[in-house]
């Protein structure tokens, strides 16, 4: 089994800045890609931003692109989501996700599944 964990969230105004983090524990060696997902209220998850084991990086659209940067540390075991110029429309709360090896970045965006975490509330005021 795979335990993640998020941290970072909170309330922020327009144009601000926060860092999500996601501690992965437990049965790591079959863990491959890694990503973050959002889900605000009355709308469907989506994948915001998805690192593979190799490094390899996607983002959901220009405007994710621009503004927010994922990395992940395997020593500690850790994924990180720096999000910068924080706008309403990204409130939302948002989950950690990995997958086992062997699911690519194009399934995390048609598929949920894999280990998630509990989820960590992002509130951007205008």
């Amino acid at each position: 089994q795979v335990q993640l964990v998020e941290s970072g969230g909170g309330l922020v105004q327009a144009g601000g800045s926060l860092r999500l983090s996601c501690a992965a524990s437990g049965s790591l060696d079959n863990i491959g890609a890694m990503g973050w997902y959002r889900q605000a209220p009355g709308k469907q998850r989506e994948l915001v931003a998805a690192v593979t084991s190799g490094g390899t990086i996607d983002y959901a659209d220009d405007s994710v692109e621009k503004r927010f940067t994922i990395s992940r540390d395997d020593r500690k075991h850790t994924m990180y989501l720096q999000m910068d110029n924080l706008k309403p429309e990204d409130t939302a709360l948002y989950y950690c996700n990995a997958r086992t090896r062997g699911i690519n970045i194009a399934t995390m965006y048609r598929r949920l599944g894999g280990y998630w975490g509990q989820g960590t509330q992002v509130t951007v005021s205008s």
